[in-house]
């Protein structure tokens, strides 16, 4: 490696540009297995076929064979694969087809190599608006029937469409209780925040966050049996803390907090969370290494090693949140993952250079490149394309 091979020019907010040495590589090893003191899933991006029409609009097209090998990556650092989930452009660009396609591939993989897979389940398939609830539990049958015949765990995501018919908390208890009934499995609820999804305001029928809660909580107790957990993206810590000492014995709270997920890992004197995160993605080697640490019972050495990946996962995941995919992909695209910087939906024109800049700056800081040549050389060709003159 030569410092020349590794120098880049980053863009900054105000027109300005500094020039930075990318550092060398952390040393992370894959896992000998999952974790033992925490379940953790890592919600997967996709890798769109770069010679495809995936423009706006457009039915997804994936490159298949890195997709998959991705999932093996994130299976070998010991992580549980989340499949079809909002990180993977559900409701942005992945259609249900490719999407229920990728499911399958993707639980015949896991099985294959023995890793866990989850898989989301939701009424994107359906027409945009829907007319009543019984149109709503009817979409969700379909996609469930779907998740489970593959072999995958479901995930019940949020649905667009009910938050837009239910008129109060009566309304989401009816479908989620007809589902919840029906599972083969126990699920994982998943309440996704309006940072992540404007269209979900309101969820679960309360006029705010705590009356939606309760409502939450009471449907989870009278249906522990079928729930094995909640995942919560409501980038809110104290609420999450709140909610989790509220679940009935047995069901878990998987942190979807991008923000502050050590500490919520980590836990207190009075329980922890486990974790279902879009950040797992591109931390996957780090996180991996700090779990074992917490497996070791050294939360000092888990927090340490996770310290460097925080500013990443805040910057990622700032305002609008829901464009946080277009990081996540550059990324691994920086990283060899994958070889074009391209979305399904034409979602990597999402972020701009400056902030594309900064992830880079700080995924070097984390130990996150496995190869800084590549990764320098890749991002100067990037600058090239964009009209920035050597």
């Amino acid at each position: 490696m030569t410092a020349l091979g590794t120098r880049v020019r980053l863009p900054l907010p105000d027109g300005s540009i500094t020039v930075h040495q990318l550092g060398g590589p952390g040393e992370w090893t894959p896992s000998p297995g999952p974790p033992a003191s925490r379940v953790a899933f890592a919600a997967a991006h996709v890798v769109a076929d770069p010679l495809a029409d995936n423009t706006p609009g457009a039915p997804a097209v994936l490159d298949w064979e890195a997709t998959l090998a991705f999932r093996r990556h994130l299976w070998s650092h010991g992580f549980g694969v989340a499949e079809a989930m909002d990180t993977a452009q559900r409701g942005m660009g992945l259609d249900w087809p490719t999407a229920a396609e990728l499911v399958r591939r993707s639980a015949a993989e896991a099985a294959a190599c023995g890793g866990r897979i989850a898989a989301g389940v939701g009424t994107d398939h359906a027409p945009a608006v829907l007319t009543s609830l019984d149109q709503v539990l009817d979409s969700y049958r379909e996609q469930l029937a779907e998740v489970v015949e593959a072999g995958a765990q479901p995930v019940l995501m949020c649905s667009r469409q009910l938050a837009a018919l239910a008129r109060g908390p009566e309304d989401y208890h009816r479908v989620y209780a007809a589902l919840l009934a029906e599972t083969p499995r126990p699920v994982i609820l998943h309440w996704l925040g309006t940072a992540f999804d404007p269209a979900l305001a309101g969820y679960w029928g309360g006029a705010d966050v705590a009356e939606s809660t309760a409502h939450f909580l009471a449907l989870i107790r009278e249906h522990a049996g079928a729930v094995d957990g909640v995942k919560v993206s409501l980038l809110d810590a104290d609420h999450e803390v709140g909610l989790r000492r509220g679940l009935p014995a047995g069901v878990r709270c998987y942190t979807g907090d991008d923000f502050n997920y050590p500490e919520l890992i980590a836990g207190d004197e009075r329980g922890h969370s486990d974790a279902l995160l879009g950040i797992f993605d591109p931390i996957a080697p780090v996180a991996s290494a700090a779990l074992r640490a917490l497996d070791g019972g050294s939360v000092r050495t888990f927090q340490e090693l996770l310290a460097p990946t925080v500013p990443l996962s805040r910057h990622l995941f700032g305002a609008p949140t829901f464009h946080y995919k277009t990081g996540v992909v550059f990324l691994a695209w920086l990283a060899g993952h994958q070889r074009g910087f391209v979305m399904v939906g034409g979602m990597q024109s999402a972020r701009g250079l400056p902030h594309l800049a900064e992830t880079l700056r700080l995924a070097d800081a984390a130990g996150l490149l496995p190869d800084p040549e590549l990764a320098a050389w890749r991002w100067n060709r990037l600058l090239a394309l964009a009209g920035v003159a050597e």
